[in-house]
């Protein structure tokens, strides 16, 4: 057996390695850095679950919000169910009396004839309204298209008359929507989705609840049920139109007033309306049209799909409609929808075939694009921020240009000219001589003489230019290439005789595109 040592002998210690100091150090590194991040993690976790719990108890506060607001709202509409039948059977009443009244007073009168004021015009649409005449109405209003401000203020009052005013409305318009179904279409009268917007517009006062206003409205359930039908006739026939792309924008127009008119929006077609929206959005109602449509929380990616189709102009009504000035600045975008405007005009003027057409059509896209961007200003009060003096002076600049190339030229009273490329005229009798002997270059003074250098501006030549048959647009160097005597005499009456009442070439139009009257909703 091994003896014990005993307590209190000394013994000798072994003493401690460096490597196991550093082996030592490092496992106490690596602890304090897990254990640190595994109290970031909980902290993270922890500060999660927090937000999640204080998101949740916000929504269910903002449930019980609207809860609370729609179980008053249907408690209020249930109550006043009663007061709105009330009033709309007292209305109904009336206007039968009123409709057998005035077909007793109106069965001898013309109701087309002459309007000469507001009054009579108010008049002839209750008529129409009296007697539940729908075609007559429709006919009517679509021959009145230069009263258009008068038919906007009296048609709501005349369409209050109707005993059933939505059904009336729907009768009125079947002709062209959905389906247009004339027979006989005038090009200049093809287009009637004016006539449509204007009566639909007009409807909505007269539909609206007069208890609790916009939120409910007096559609009877068989007339809402058409509409809708109509609305899904309408999206058939889109393949037949040429689909979303080719539809006209009068029929668009027509459409969306058609549903937010009747209040048949549906919220499974929320991408067809956007896409009709935006390619119409130079419609000036289009912004809340998109409100009505349910499309608010669409505004922000309308707004910059407008902006990289170039529609800069149009992106700042949308801003201003929807409350997104902060985000989307409007002076940036005008002065990049001018900036664009000027660079189509400098790509038209680039066009070698007809260089005047070529001016003309880029200073007409030049001051349009001007004058809407003015229009913008004044109507956001924007001029200080974006002062429209230099634009208002470029505009004048272009319409000056442009009145001073419509100025017919001079032309000597003394020279008879040819209409068709300036060359000398042969004499008024040549045609009538039974030998005559007609020179290009007659030796007669009064052709041959140069006139005297003050008539004509410095820098231009005083002869005549060669007529077009040189077959180029630059004159010969020598306009005597050719001996006069050498030419061989032509045929008798080989001139055509110029009639003297002939006007001068600088009397014949002007070149420049009828102007076109601006279309009624933009």
């Amino acid at each position: 057996m091994g003896s014990i040592p005993d307590p209190g002998e000394l013994t000798e210690l072994t003493p401690p390695s460096f490597d196991e100091f550093q082996r030592q150090t490092s496992l106490m590194t690596s602890c304090t850095l897990l254990w640190r991040e595994l109290s970031d993690h909980f902290l993270s976790l922890e500060q999660n679950i927090l937000k999640k719990s204080e998101a949740l108890r916000n929504k269910i506060q903002t449930l019980d919000h609207e809860t609370k607001a729609s179980l008053n709202d249907l408690e209020k509409r249930e109550v006043t169910i009663q007061g709105s039948v009330e009033i709309a059977l007292e209305k109904v009443e009336a206007n039968t009396e009123a409709a057998l009244t005035a077909l007793l007073k109106s069965s001898h009168e013309d109701e087309n004839g002459e309007v000469d004021n507001d009054e009579g015009l108010l008049l002839s649409l209750k008529s129409f309204c009296f007697k539940m005449d729908s075609l007559g109405f429709w006919r009517f209003i679509t021959g009145k298209k230069k009263e258009l401000d008068a038919l906007r203020a009296q048609m709501p009052l005349a369409l209050a008359e109707c005993v059933d005013p939505s059904r009336f409305v729907l009768e009125s318009i079947s002709e062209v929507f959905p389906v247009d179904k004339r027979v006989d279409k005038s090009e200049r009268g093809n287009d009637l989705g004016w006539a449509c917007v204007l009566v639909l517009e007009s409807l909505i006062p007269v539909v609206v609840d007069p208890m609790i206003g916009k939120s409910r409205l007096l559609v009877t359930p068989s007339v809402k049920e058409r509409a809708k039908e109509i609305a899904e006739t309408w999206k058939a026939s889109l393949e037949e139109r040429g689909g979303i792309e080719n539809v006209k924008t009068p029929d668009v127009h027509t459409f969306l007033q058609h549903l937010v008119t009747f209040g048949i929006v549906k919220k499974g077609d929320v991408d067809l309306y956007r896409k009709l929206v935006v390619g119409s959005a130079w419609r000036k109602q289009m912004p809340k049209l998109a409100v009505s449509l349910g499309l608010g929380n669409e505004m922000p990616d309308m707004i910059k799909e407008l902006i990289s189709r170039g529609q800069q102009l149009d992106a700042v009504h949308f801003t201003y409609e929807v409350g997104l000035v902060d985000k989307f600045p409007p002076v940036p975008l005008l002065k990049a929808f001018l900036k664009d405007a000027k660079k189509a005009a400098a790509s038209i003027l680039e066009d070698p075939n007809s260089p005047g057409r070529a001016a003309q059509l880029a200073g007409r896209k030049e001051q349009s694009a001007l004058r809407a961007v003015i229009k913008c200003i004044e109507e956001y009060k924007l001029e200080a921020e974006f002062p429209p003096e230099n634009l208002k002076k470029r505009l004048e600049q272009l319409e000056k240009t442009k009145t001073e190339k419509r100025k017919p030229a001079a032309v000597p009273a003394n020279k008879r000219t040819r209409a068709n490329n300036g060359g000398p005229m042969p004499p008024a009798k040549a045609g009538r001589l039974t030998n005559a002997y007609v020179s290009s270059f007659p030796a007669a003074p009064t052709i041959m003489r140069s006139p005297s250098h003050a008539q004509y501006p410095a820098g231009i030549s005083p002869y005549h230019s060669p007529p077009a048959m040189y077959g180029s647009r630059s004159p010969p160097t020598n306009p005597y290439a050719y001996s006069p005597e050498a030419a061989p005499p032509p045929l008798a009456g080989s001139y055509p005789v110029a009639p003297m009442n002939y006007p001068a070439y600088g009397g014949y139009g002007n070149g420049m595109a009828p102007a076109y009257q601006q279309a009624y909703y933009r």
